[in-house]
């Protein structure tokens, strides 16, 4: 696809993702029935499949606004990923309620990693938050990505402990990825950009609604492996973020508290309701190890897709053999394995969970993995 035709459809799905009453399910059939973004704003235009708000909107779009979103995806960093798009997020792509397009600021390539949710109350005890931080440590330490939704209290203290371990970090915002909520956040939303993402469904400039957050725990949920919540309480929106990972089929995890701490109720009836207790990371590792799996075949037929594409053979083997090689002697943290495999960051922390789920690397502090002897 040309220069201009790669605008003509980026355009059009802006212009689709800004429609008033068009929900992302109907979008997407949209999308697939007419086989693009462009075609499927044609057929909108007419009147296919569209309420009148969407159809008046799309005849006649806000174009400063479609500038404006243009020219935040014109800043080094940015980019819309849709869900016609490979490298959208699988386990996202095949949640219930998807989201047809994703902002993003930072490193794209990083919602392909294996990802823990780490969630909670924004009001947080000293207990709560000191159990965040050493959670998201462990887990970071393991291969997993650390995703929360940057509000304060226990998302805030997981996405430290991640860049504080040197792991890659995801928020999910309830805004357009060009506001920060809370403000006070301003500088640990920049931190994740540059170590991870900063992920929304909602086009730029879209301030903090209170339905955007529901919309944006369901991202959460449905981009990590499993959600665990540390501490909240009966009217929690953690308890959503919960719900929804397991509407989506994902492993729930909550670690208990005092029967007379209030923030520890929602834990409880969480566990009650089918959620793991748990007392260490290593519980979490062990249960995710199915759905992990799972995340790592997805990625290995993308790596042979684009193996094939490249001219190469389409197989699993010498990617796996260049990375067991590149551990033979050293621990490694991500960036030396990248350098010395040639494959991405992304590639590199789902195919290094695999192995260790598989028992042939070990995850040591600090973010380093080295080789298990055989046998």
């Amino acid at each position: 696809m040309d220069t201009a035709s790669n605008r003509d459809e980026t355009e059009a799905w802006l212009c689709l993702l800004r429609a008033p009453q068009l929900p992302a399910s109907r979008l997407r059939d949209l999308v697939e029935r007419h086989g693009s973004a462009a075609g499927a704003l044609a057929a909108a235009r007419r009147g296919d499949g569209v309420d009148r708000a969407a159809r008046t909107w799309l005849r006649k779009p806000d174009r400063e606004a479609i500038a404006n979103d243009l020219a935040w995806l014109a800043v080094d960093g940015h980019r819309l990923l849709t869900i016609d798009d490979a490298e959208f997020p699988p386990l996202l792509r095949e949640s219930p309620g998807a989201p047809a397009g994703l902002f993003i600021a930072g490193d794209a390539t990083v919602l392909w990693q294996p990802q823990i949710a780490i969630v909670g109350s924004r009001n947080a005890s000293v207990g709560g938050l000191a159990n965040a931080r050493s959670f998201a440590r462990a887990l970071a330490g393991a291969g997993l990505a650390i995703t929360s939704g940057l509000a304060e209290g226990i998302d805030a203290a997981a996405h430290e402990a991640a860049l504080e371990s040197g792991a890659a970090t995801i928020a999910v915002l309830g805004t357009g990825p060009d506001i920060v909520y809370p403000s006070r956040h301003r500088d640990l939303a920049a931190r994740i950009a540059s170590a991870g993402a900063l992920v929304s469904e909602f086009a730029p400039g879209t301030p903090g609604r209170k339905e955007n957050f529901p919309r944006r725990n369901r991202i959460i949920a449905g981009l990590a492996l499993g959600t665990l919540v540390v501490e909240a309480g009966l009217r929690s929106g953690s308890l959503i973020t919960a719900r929804s990972a397991s509407d989506q089929g994902r492993d729930v995890f909550a670690i208990p508290g005092s029967i007379h701490h209030p923030l520890a109720r929602g834990c409880h009836q969480l566990i009650r309701n089918g959620a793991m207790l748990v007392e260490s990371a290593g519980e979490i590792i062990e249960a995710l190890r199915p759905l992990a799996a799972r995340l790592g075949a997805a990625l290995r037929e993308r790596l042979d897709a684009d193996g094939a594409q490249a001219g190469a053979r389409p197989k699993r083997d010498p990617a796996y053999s260049r990375l067991l090689a590149a551990l033979d002697h050293d621990a490694l943290g991500i960036d030396a394995l990248a350098e010395r495999t040639g494959l991405g960051a992304a590639a590199l922390s789902a195919m290094l969970l695999d192995l260790e789920l598989d028992g042939e690397v070990a995850a040591e502090r600090g973010g380093l993995y080295v080789r298990r002897p055989a046998g």
